[in-house]
């Protein structure tokens, strides 16, 4: 990656002198396909007009390929070898008003950065993609590539004729012929957006069409042409149709509350195989993770979790499109408001009303834990550089600035929050915006000092912890209530919170927990009486922000403690319910609450669970309290017992129910003993069933890789079920599992296959890592803790970042939990302090979640 870096003071001298008026994208994709091609590099021609304020200065073009074979600057031919050094292209004499035309030959990317090609092992048939956030469009055109310098795109792909092309702008005409078998489409000219916003989409997709109306306030009638696209050998399960209804309910929530039409034109989705994000942004043209077309039966959080993502990428269409952060320091001005208006439109528009325990229970979870790493940041941040942009889609931009914007609602209201989006909307339709542009408006409409409110939460970084005090008299009944805010010492800011109190108590001796008292309250410093709830009954729980209306760790009196080990699973109000869950959680990962404790509370209430995203959510966190958090000496007997209560709630739950699904996969990550092994082979081979289990294509492999991780699968199983569902998602799966296998020989091939080669696409790297990484095979990965810290300084250097970042962060030794491995990270960080910043700040996060779980060890330890 050297060179090709850009700092923010680089993109802000570059945005002094320039301006761009246009660019015309033409790429040759002929040669993805076809014998006798290398599939290797594509052509692409790009011809930029811009502007100079001061005629004569110098700067550069961005570009990322293989070769240049042309560069002409206003007419005059420019040596490629002297003005391209591989990620710039260097020009000076500049003129008032300029034309740039690149012709460079650029590489198809299989680590899903750029234009990505994908060779599906179905059928043969090859699809391409782009991917450019934040800064790879300069892997297949030549340009400015930073956010403030927006232009209009016009667009032209020469690809084979039978395929789907498609850009950001309509198709205009029919693709013109240009030889036999080939075509060229041309797309209207957009306007104008960020290059990291520009898309292509190429292939032989399958497509569904729809469409949109809306009768606008003036009279007009909006028209927006819908297309939602798969691969062929995705289309028999692609729901377009659930897609269709999601997008068009999106789209009237958003223009009943943004008064501000739709102004990109079309809107088409693409689900894309081997996608490195969850979905992108791109104006008319959004893009998304082929594993949102369902293959198997799953439960209504996946289908909720693909609504949220579908109206996340809409909500970005205005901020983030047409209103664009001017650098990534304000990322949060587009990712954390979509991550809020995603959650917000759902609730409001679809059928997922209980949108909010999600985003309580799993985003916010998110927010906590990197909130509380090292590297935690404000949540404008400080971005330098690139590599550092590249790192900061973490779970403070998009989760805690969602968890942020909430509590902003409920500080300023719901109609000053959204007249404030309008004003902003059309203040800067087509613009760049920092902080102040949007508190601005936020002050006008809600008449609070957002300047405070911002220093507050937007400024700085860490959680609070709130815990409630209470007082009694002699008739059990509350004297004073207070609540008591910290803060750690790295991050001591104490903020103001908007909270909602809720006292809860059982009706009848039997009966369940339900709040028969509460009130809101204005919390700041660190004590704040609660006026409102003096002289009520003692309750049995104390909930500090019932509703979730702050972003906050919830802290719990001994008194409410004792009632949730006895009667959690009593709580009647699931967002109650899972707010203890989560500061039940937030205990355990501090260390706090013996990890045995938590694992304890799982098996005896999550049957109980309503919410089946919640039962997920408790499901993952015990698997995590138990592989991590446990005392090495309670694992075994702490696996047994969740691995035959989750069994036995398997065989509980509703036939064909969601949450049978979700045990049936928890099952499946703890069996360990001979009987549960052969339970899963015979539920394979059609042996055993359990009532009202479907086990699916997808299913089966999940009960294939639980043997294979045990040794209880060879590479023979594995082929004869890669033969069974010979697709990409079976390639996946198969890679999965042969790495997951008990054998040195298969963790040293393993490993050459990710580190040593440059071979695998990034799925498939991904999918290898997973395999490698085994809780139950620690002894076995013992030696390559010591080989990852001699290899990872010269991954970042060779691979790209993307690649990088998988390999850092995956193959960190974290199963060798103990000293020695803290050690030796704190060994390397020492040794490197010279190293790219973004790569030692993966090491430094991996370093704390070693050290917490070191912590937390101690204090199960302690329990025993």
């Amino acid at each position: 990656m050297p060179g090709e870096n850009l700092t923010r003071e680089e993109a802000r001298e570059r945005a002094r002198l320039l301006s761009v008026d246009a660019y015309e994208v033409a790429l040759d994709l002929r040669s993805a396909v076809g014998a006798g091609q290398d599939h290797r590099t594509f052509r692409s021609v790009t011809t930029v007009r811009f502007r100079c304020s001061e005629p004569g200065a110098a700067t550069f073009a961005d570009l990322l390929a293989p070769a240049v074979t042309a560069v002409t600057l206003n007419g005059r031919a420019l040596d490629p070898a002297a003005v391209f050094d591989g990620s710039r292209i260097a020009l000076d004499g500049l003129a008032a008003e300029n034309v740039l035309v690149v012709d460079a030959q650029c590489a198809y990317s299989r680590t899903g950065e750029g234009l990505h090609r994908f060779e599906d092992p179905e059928d043969g048939e090859v699809y391409l993609y782009t991917q450019y956030e934040p800064a790879d469009a300069r892997r297949v055109f030549a340009n400015f590539e930073q956010p403030d310098l927006k232009a209009p795109f016009s667009l032209a792909v020469t690809a084979p004729a039978g395929w789907t092309v498609l850009g950001n702008g309509a198709q205009a005409g029919e693709p013109e012929p240009v030889a036999p078998s080939a075509a060229t489409w041309r797309f209207a000219e957009t306007l104008p957006v960020s290059t990291y916003i520009t898309a292509v989409v190429a292939g032989p997709y399958h497509v569904v069409r729809d469409h949109y109306s809306r009768k606008l306030p003036d009279g007009t009638v909006l028209e927006i042409p819908l297309a939602a696209l798969c691969r062929k050998g995705l289309a028999r399960h692609f729901d377009a149709d659930d897609i269709f209804t999601v997008t068009k309910q999106g789209l009237d929530f958003f223009h009943d509350n943004f008064d501000y039409p739709y102004p990109f034109g079309k809107y088409d989705q693409a689900f894309v195989p081997e996608y490195n994000l969850g979905a992108m942004e791109n104006p008319g043209l959004v893009t998304f993770r082929e594993e949102f077309v369902f293959r198997g039966k799953v439960t209504q959080t996946a289908y909720e979790g693909r609504a949220n993502v579908i109206l996340h990428e809409m909500a970005h269409m205005w901020f983030g499109d047409l209103v664009t952060m001017e650098w990534w320091d304000d990322l949060w001005l587009k990712e954390s408001f979509a991550d809020f208006m995603g959650t917000f439109s759902m609730v409001e528009a679809t059928r997922f009303t209980n949108g909010w325990i999600t985003f309580a229970n799993r985003r916010k979870a998110w927010a906590y834990r990197a909130d509380q790493l090292p590297s935690t940041h404000p949540v404008t941040a400080d971005i330098h550089d690139l590599e550092e942009a590249k790192l900061n889609f973490d779970g403070i931009t998009y989760a805690k600035g969602a968890s942020v914007l909430k509590q902003l609602v409920a500080y300023a209201g719901r109609e000053a929050f959204l007249e404030g989006a309008r004003r902003y909307f059309k203040r800067h339709a087509f613009g760049n915006t920092r902080l102040s542009h949007l508190l601005e408006v936020l002050e006008e409409t809600s008449g609070r000092d957002m300047a405070a409110w911002a220093r507050s939460w937007l400024q700085t970084a860490g959680v609070n912890s709130l815990t409630p005090l209470a007082t009694y008299d002699a008739a059990d009944r509350i004297t004073e209530l207070a609540i008591l805010q910290e803060a750690s010492p790295e991050h001591p800011e104490l903020r103001p919170h908007r909270v909602a109190v809720g006292l809860y108590r059982r009706e009848d001796a039997d009966g369940a927990l339900v709040r028969y008292a509460g009130t809101e309250v204005d919390v700041a410093g660190p004590r704040t009486v609660v006026t409102g709830l003096a002289g009520a009954e003692r309750p049995e729980l104390i909930l500090v922000n019932d509703e979730d209306l702050t972003y906050c760790k919830v802290r719990f009196d001994e008194g409410s403690l004792d009632t949730l080990r006895a009667r959690l699973g009593d709580v009647a109000d699931p967002l109650a319910r899972a707010l203890c869950w989560s500061a039940l959680w937030n205990l355990t990962r501090d260390g706090l609450m013996p990890a045995r404790d938590f694992v304890g509370l799982v098996e005896r209430f999550a049957g109980a669970e309503t919410e089946v995203g919640v039962l997920q959510m408790l499901q993952a966190w015990a698997r995590t309290a138990l592989v991590h958090y446990a005392s090495p000496a309670w694992r075994e007997q702490g696996g047994r017992e969740l691995s035959d209560g989750a069994l036995r709630e398997l065989r509980l739950a509703e036939p064909g129910s969601g949450h049978q699904l979700a045990w049936a996969r928890f099952f499946a990550q703890l069996a360990g003993d001979a009987s549960h092994l052969q339970l899963l082979r015979g539920l394979l081979d059609g042996s055993a069933q359990i009532d009202g289990l479907e086990v699916d294509q997808e299913l089966r492999w999940a009960f294939l890789a639980a043997l294979a991780g045990q040794g209880a699968a060879d590479d023979a199983a594995v082929a004869a079920e890669l033969a069974r569902d010979n697709t990409a998602s079976g390639e996946r799966h198969s890679v999965r599992c042969l790495a997951s296998r008990p054998s040195a020989a298969v963790k040293e091939q393993a490993w050459e296959a990710v580190v040593g080669s440059d071979k695998l696409s990034n799925a498939l790297a991904e999918a290898t890592i997973a395999g490698f990484d085994q809780p139950g095979q620690r002894e076995l990965l013992a030696p390559y803790a010591e080989r990852y810290f001699a290899v990872i300084e010269g991954i970042w250097r060779e691979r790209s970042i993307e690649y990088a970042m998988a390999v850092v962060r995956g193959l960190f030794p974290s199963l060798q939990d103990d000293q020695v491995t803290l050690d030796a990270a704190d060994a390397w960080l020492a040794a490197h302090e010279g190293s790219p910043a973004a790569l030692r700040r993966l090491v430094l996060e991996a370093r704390d979640d070693l050290a917490r779980a070191l912590r937390a060890q101690e204090c199960d330890r302690a329990a025993e």
